[in-house]
């Protein structure tokens, strides 16, 4: 019985040690460029020393006002979250097209997270077609999310979770399976937005200049 629970303590270690090493600075940064995790973002002063700080980026094929509606409608019980349905929206499809019932946005809107509708972030601060603070309200924990254009027609898109884990209190238990599965959630998020702007971005008409003669 002690040798069992020894070697699984061990096993426990070369896991965690492996998780550490190197699955957790990939998933911190994924997509992003060095340059993207030093850079600055709105909110990072809320939460003071985060244990959590994660940067993740895309490059999406459109402009930064042609993807800015698919972030101001996102939620449950709104648009849903353009990641795993089944997991994350009780089963029920994220939408696919922009909702003129969700585009408006003020500083103090919640943003549901839970089934329900009433549990979530509070919209921090804004900028339309550049960025938005969510955070928790009590400084432990801010989301962000950047439009940065690359050119005409081309934006990455950043996200930055930063999160102050409570070792000591309930609040933990969410704070662990943030680290653990957040990467799963905000990896095929970032890309439904991106598969989403990109479609109706190539499907909408674009102004092409005409020289002078």
């Amino acid at each position: 019985m002690f040798k069992k629970i020894v070697m699984s303590l061990a096993a426990l270690g070369v896991a965690a040690g492996a998780y550490l090493r190197f699955i957790r600075p990939w998933q911190l940064r994924w997509g992003a460029t060095d340059e993207e995790v030093a850079r600055a973002m709105s909110g990072d002063d809320v939460v003071k020393q985060p244990t959590f700080n994660a940067t993740r980026a895309v490059t999406i094929q459109a402009r930064p006002e042609e993807i800015w509606p698919w972030l101001v409608q996102i939620g449950a019980t709104r648009a849903g979250w353009y990641s795993y349905d089944w997991l994350d929206n009780l089963g029920k499809p994220s939408a696919q097209r922009i909702l003129p019932q969700f585009q408006q946005v003020a500083v103090g809107d919640l943003v549901p997270l839970s089934p329900d509708g009433k549990q979530g972030m509070g919209v921090k601060a804004f900028e339309p077609n550049q960025w938005m603070l969510w955070w928790d309200k009590k400084g432990e924990m801010t989301w962000y999310w950047g439009l940065y254009p690359q050119d005409d027609s081309q934006t990455r898109l950043i996200t930055r979770v930063r999160m102050h884990y409570r070792w000591l209190k309930p609040s933990i238990l969410f704070s662990l399976l943030v680290e653990f599965t957040d990467i799963v959630m905000m990896r095929k998020c970032m890309l439904g937005i991106k598969q989403r702007a990109e479609r109706e971005a190539a499907a909408a008409p674009r102004t092409v200049p005409v020289p002078y003669a």
